[in-house]
């Protein structure tokens, strides 16, 4: 069994990752395959190098075959690749309940729950934005929800996937109790909430965003705390959940900003 990464960024990322770790038996499973030396694919080289990553140069035709099963999008491939041979879970899928009571123990912390977003390239932009910000956490269902760890969502995230922590769990309801349970405010974001500029969040702060056709379930919404919308003088009636998802993690930044000074 072997798990392929594509993309300058993800291929980038995950190098990154095991070189900065220093995790010499993950480095042992993978390989870069690649065609031509470009200046991005000699920086990869460099990291993989610095990791013990091993490295092949081959053929164009040969890393067609490598990709030829995957998604269309993550066969455009550019001339480099990453094999990762009997990969296990990654190490930043993260035990829900375990997570939420390391953060319990902080003074501020920020959760992202996406209910029913299943289309990988949005999962991937929340993720890049999750990066970003500072968020701590994203909480994916395990059924009714993109594969975070996918090779799509790892190339739309720019390589974020490798190191946002990530945690799949079976039921958002009872995830949002753990929640608050646990001392977070939860936010639901919808048109029809109170408006952001208006919000003043609590530090520590759960945000939940719905799918773009159905928004948040009604279950779901009955857990939240509080309803958010962001304003907005558009002739649509709402924004992508990727760009909703870095409004709010832009807005929750800049609060914890102007606490600290």
């Amino acid at each position: 069994m072997e798990n392929i990464l594509t993309g300058f960024h993800a291929v980038e990322e995950r190098v990154r990752r095991v070189a900065e770790s220093k995790d010499s038996a993950e480095a042992a499973k993978m390989t870069v395959l690649y065609d031509k030396a470009g200046p991005r694919v000699k920086k990869i080289l460099g990291f993989a190098k610095e990791a013990g990553v091993k490295v092949v140069q081959t053929k164009r035709d040969v890393l067609d075959e490598k990709t030829r099963s995957l998604s269309e999008t993550a066969r455009e491939h550019r001339g480099v690749i990453l094999v990762i041979e009997g990969e296990k879970q990654s190490s930043n899928i993260v035990d829900f309940e375990q997570e939420i009571e390391s953060l319990s123990k902080t003074q501020n912390a920020t959760v992202v729950i996406l209910d029913s977003v299943t289309d990988p390239h949005n999962v991937g932009a929340i993720i890049r934005s999750i990066d970003q910000f500072g968020a701590d956490l994203v909480v994916i269902p395990k059924s009714r929800g993109a594969e975070a760890d996918g090779e799509v969502v790892a190339r739309a995230s720019a390589g974020a996937a490798a190191w946002v922590k990530i945690a799949y769990v079976s039921n958002l309801s009872r995830a949002s109790e753990i929640l608050k349970d646990k001392g977070f405010w939860i936010y639901g974001a919808s048109a029809d909430g109170t408006s952001l500029e208006n919000c003043a969040f609590a530090d520590k702060s759960a945000f939940v965003l719905g799918s773009e056709g159905n928004g948040i379930s009604r279950l779901l919404r009955e857990k939240c705390d509080e309803i958010v919308s962001i304003p907005t003088c558009g002739r649509l009636d709402s924004l992508n959940v990727s760009v909703a998802a870095g409004v709010f993690l832009y807005e929750r930044r800049r609060q914890n900003l102007a606490k600290a000074k």
